[in-house]
């Protein structure tokens, strides 16, 4: 498939679909206090719809493998997904609710997000292996941590098994064994997601810990590649032959909700693309980058043509620090 000159990527997203309830508050509450917070708003949310909406609005041939309730939230949720571009005949519909997540967002944009997950726990491995139909050598698959675990771990075998070169984003994080790693060709981590899924204990160190150092520990660990998400800081990247770390853009955030689940769409849709992984890294931190500026999930991810002016607009300010890079390097 021919886009603009170049390839348009497959990619195919298993993961979670949430409907995001979401407060804005000065502060979290304490136990047994009650704060007064701002309307409530419902924006169509999860990791993995998220990405996918993501993918398919910056130019990528996205297909959805999910669970979702048969209710009103599913209804919307599923709509959410078309309206998107993002083919969603391999979502299933269960009894039971559909996943939610209660978002509470502070005046810097910053949030806190407690899930419940519902429909998401029945993706049970049988399930998202039957519909993984889609996936093929040189597709996508995206992967994060919002449905069971040894669904994420088959499905990532099987991707890899196919020839598809597997993303994963490890959140919320778990400790991740070597043998799952292996199957991931791009981790993707914040860093305290970094530390957690590496077995560091996660305290001040979390933070604080160097980004490629956290990078190298969870390569060593299996990953073929590691980006490790900083924020507004941007990201630090980790192969075998390369260490770089690529700025970000400063914006004035408003929410930053579904910030990382962009810059993996972002990723992938450049990846696939043809970019390098120093420049699809860059095209992410735009896509993140536009995304603070709004609220709510899906309703702020950014169109295609609204990254290219971002990049153009900024293309003066893009700097990469190169640490290290072997003549020849790759995934």
């Amino acid at each position: 498939m021919e886009r603009n000159g170049g390839n348009v990527p497959d990619i195919t997203v298993v993961g979670s679909a949430n409907i995001d309830l979401v407060i804005g508050v000065e502060r979290l509450v304490r136990e047994g206090e009650t704060l007064p917070g701002g309307d409530l708003q419902l924006f169509a949310g999860g990791k993995g719809a998220n990405q996918a909406c993501a993918a398919a609005r910056l130019g990528g041939n996205v297909a959805m493998v999910a669970q979702v309730g048969r209710d009103l939230f599913g209804s919307q949720l599923i709509a959410s997904l078309k309206n998107a571009g993002v083919d969603t005949s391999r979502v299933g519909l269960v009894d039971r609710s559909s996943g939610c997540a209660s978002i509470f967002v502070f005046p810097d944009g910053r949030n806190a997000i407690v899930i419940s997950p519902g429909a998401n726990a029945t993706l049970e491995p049988t399930i998202a292996l039957s519909r993984l139909d889609c996936v093929r050598k040189g597709s996508y698959l995206l992967a994060q941590l919002e449905i069971p675990l040894e669904t994420v771990a088959q499905v990532l075998a099987e991707a890899k098994s196919r020839g598809a070169i597997t993303i994963l984003d490890p959140a919320p994080a778990w400790r991740l064994l070597p043998e799952v790693l292996r199957n991931v060709d791009i981790l993707t981590p914040n860093q305290t997601e970094a530390a957690i899924v590496a077995g560091i204990p996660c305290g001040a160190t979390c933070d604080s810990r160097d980004a490629t150092e956290l990078a190298g520990i969870l390569l060593q660990m299996g990953a073929s590649a590691v980006v490790v998400k900083m924020g507004e800081n941007g990201c630090a990247i980790r192969t075998s032959d390369l260490v770089a770390t690529v700025p970000g853009f400063r914006v004035a955030a408003v929410d930053t909700t579904a910030a990382g689940d962009v810059f993996n769409a972002a990723l992938a849709v450049a990846l696939g693309e043809g970019s390098t992984l120093l420049d699809a890294a860059v095209f992410a931190n735009a896509a993140a980058a536009i995304c603070v500026t709004r609220a709510g999930a899906q309703p702020s991810i950014p169109s295609r043509a609204e990254v290219d002016v971002f990049l153009h607009e900024h293309r003066h300010s893009i700097q990469i620090n190169l640490i290290h890079q072997e003549k020849t390097c790759s995934l």
